[in-house]
């Protein structure tokens, strides 16, 4: 991980090879968020890139009030959340089957029969998670995936911590709801 400054820095000086640096070193945050919100692959692509014009064309505001990748998930966030409120997409009713919690499949034997189910598992898991209403799969994603902490999180989502606490325990009930419902324990865990 480059030292965010210098980063900035070298880009706002007009170094070329340094927004190629940011792009890689936030690209999967950015998708993971686009991807979890949005559902059609052309609109991800397409907010994917508007995210990071945003970022190229707003780093100079950066103001250091947090990690760089916070306030680059932040503009992934309002990004997206303008596209799906230009779709009228709904953000938070429960408008699809059941599901199961991130913590409830862990499946770490070497075998590759139990390797190969392990995987099984977690594609189910992530198509689950997809099912989810937008801010609910945001916070999974964000909080299991990408290791953010409530406080990240909830400066992403402009939610108070406590708020982010919540949709993360409703989200994993949903989850679990949904995956017991649509799958056998023996499909979940080997």
């Amino acid at each position: 991980m480059t030292d965010s400054r210098e980063l900035i820095a070298r880009i706002l000086s007009g170094d070329p090879g340094a927004f190629t640096v940011l792009v890689r070193e936030n690209e999967r945050l950015v998708s993971q968020i686009v991807f979890r919100m949005v559902s059609g692959q052309h609109d991800r692509e397409d907010i994917c890139q508007d995210v990071f014009v945003k970022v190229y064309q707003n780093i100079g505001r950066f103001q250091y009030n947090s990690k760089l990748s916070t306030w680059i998930a932040r503009i992934a966030y309002n990004t997206s959340l303008n596209y799906l409120e230009k779709k009228k997409v709904p953000l938070y009713e429960d408008h699809c089957p059941e599901g199961e919690s991130v913590d409830s499949c862990e499946c770490n034997d070497a075998s590759p029969a139990q390797w190969v189910h392990s995987r099984q598992a977690a594609i189910r898991l992530c198509k689950e998670i997809d099912t989810l209403p937008v801010v609910y799969g945001t916070i999974v994603s964000l909080f299991h995936l990408q290791d953010m902490s409530y406080a990240e999180i909830g400066q992403i989502l402009s939610l108070p911590d406590g708020t982010v606490k919540s949709y993360l325990f409703r989200a994993r009930k949903m989850l679990k709801e949904r995956m017991l419902s649509h799958y056998s324990p023996e499909e979940l865990c080997a």
